[in-house]
């Protein structure tokens, strides 16, 4: 097959160019491609957030209903977001190596592997009621829960396109369209919030937003691909390959379900801390929601940072630029730490001023200013987790990556944190400490992990992927 190297837009130089890299430029390459992805996951994250508020406008009920079906969702789509990671790996890689026909295959072939993947998903969602009564008594939340995500499933086609495209443009240096494309969904979706759940002419109540975060799913993929056909991103689209997306699906398959098992591990972690923080009263668990909300919230910049660095290093990988790699590798790690250094000293010194800005109840707000000072300082640790992360997907390294977060999160953290929780006595305060020194264990050990690279053998992994 021809390829359309002369026409699609070059990142890289020639392959097996192994001259060095000014560490500034990968610095600035590094923070031009960050800025508008956070941009992008904060605007996304508020769609969500969102759809909260204005269901908390109708009553206690519907508002408690609305989180258990959103905490479902999120936990459920984390397994769509895993997946798409692999193409952080496949794409950018293939994209490298100038095999710009591979770029678009591999887009297509992981959008309809996790299509396949969500059928049983979507089962579970329309017929969650009866297992959702396990953890929550109240028939009628779980009920109302399970009407949100029966409505919201109609989205997910949307969501899964826009997650897997965002990575199709990344992998050619294209980290603005997700920013532009939320630009214009995100102040709609508030719209439609408005209008679909509490405007007094078309308001719908509580089934208004799941039908307005189901709407804005499916424009955000439809203004994705727009933003491709007619702007820019479609020289590594070749026409679909029916047969092609639905062949050669085991290793690509691998690289999903350990990218999956890397982004879910801390996520499930997170939860069960906050069904454990139950056991200590309601002003824990709220703190807990709190806190949980706000690591959501201070985890979006290293992410950020994370998909940038592992796009830079699988271009580099693919193309043969092995000096570079090593450069983008050494920049992302030194990056993190600034990343972690900042969130901690912001954390620790507004502590007050966020928790109040969250809650105006004494008690919570004082039991929140204590986890804070834990959660910032988690920040030294997890920031750099979270990016390294990111450098081991571009290095197509996701296995080991995986066997360490449920080594670091299983066996450390959480015992760790059932230890200083419950049998010291230290109760919340004790259970995020735990959690510190399970996500400390796993930033050292991807530490050393990169820093041992084989990047011979990873180029050559590499190369058998963007073969014939």
């Amino acid at each position: 097959m021809m390829q359309k190297s002369s026409t699609a837009p070059l990142l890289l130089e020639p392959r097996r160019d192994y001259g060095t890299s000014d560490e500034m430029s990968e610095v600035i390459f590094l923070a031009n491609s960050s800025f508008p992805l956070i941009i992008t996951f904060f605007l996304q994250y508020s769609l969500t957030v969102v759809s909260i508020f204005s269901i908390g406008r109708i009553g206690k009920n519907e508002l408690a209903a609305a989180s258990l079906a959103i905490m479902t969702f999120n936990v459920t789509v984390s397994v769509c977001n895993g997946m798409a990671t692999s193409l952080d790996t496949y794409c950018s890689q293939a994209y490298g190596a100038k095999r710009f026909d591979m770029v678009g295959l591999y887009f297509q072939r992981c959008t309809a592997m996790i299509f396949v993947i969500f059928i049983p998903i979507i089962a579970f969602w329309w017929n969650s009621g009866p297992i959702l009564n396990i953890i929550v008594q109240e028939k009628e939340l779980t009920l109302l829960a399970q009407t949100y995500l029966r409505i919201a499933s109609f989205g997910l086609p949307g969501y899964i396109c826009f997650e897997t495209g965002k990575r199709y443009l990344q992998a050619q240096g294209i980290f603005n369209a997700g920013q532009y494309t939320l630009f214009i969904v995100a102040p709609l979706n508030l719209l439609l919030n408005y209008l679909l759940v509490w405007n007094a002419t078309f308001g719908l109540g509580f089934i208004g937003a799941p039908i307005a975060t189901a709407v804005s799913y499916t424009i955000m993929s439809l203004v994705l691909l727009l933003y491709t056909a007619f702007i820019k991103g479609k020289d590594c689209w070749y026409g679909f390959k029916l047969q092609e997306s639905f062949s050669q699906w085991g290793p690509m398959m691998t690289l999903s379900l350990n990218g999956t098992i890397m982004l879910l591990s801390e996520f499930i972690a997170f939860e069960i801390l906050t069904l454990a923080s139950s056991r200590f009263g309601t002003t824990s668990l709220a703190s807990q929601s709190i806190v949980s909300t706000l690591a959501t919230l201070t985890f979006q910049v290293p992410f950020a940072v994370s998909v940038a660095a592992s796009t830079r290093i699988a271009n580099s990988v693919g193309a043969g630029l092995v000096e570079r790699a090593k450069i983008s590798n050494k920049v992302s790690q030194g990056i993190s730490s600034l990343i972690g250094f900042s969130s901690c000293l912001a954390l620790i010194l507004l502590r007050k001023e966020i928790a109040t800005l969250f809650t105006s109840d004494l008690d919570v707000s004082k039991t929140t200013g204590k986890i804070i000072i834990v959660l910032g300082v988690n920040q030294l640790v997890d920031s750099p987790n979270i990016i390294f992360a990111g450098c081991l997907r571009g290095q197509g390294r996701q296995k080991i990556g995986s066997k360490l977060n449920l080594i670091s999160y299983y066996l450390i953290a959480l015992p760790c944190s059932f230890y200083f929780g419950f049998h010291i006595g230290y109760e919340l305060v004790g259970l995020w400490i735990g959690l510190g020194i399970g996500i400390a264990t796993l930033t050292i050990s991807e530490y050393c992990v990169l820093l041992h690279s084989n990047w011979i053998q990873i180029t050559k992994e590499a190369d058998k992927r963007n073969a014939l």
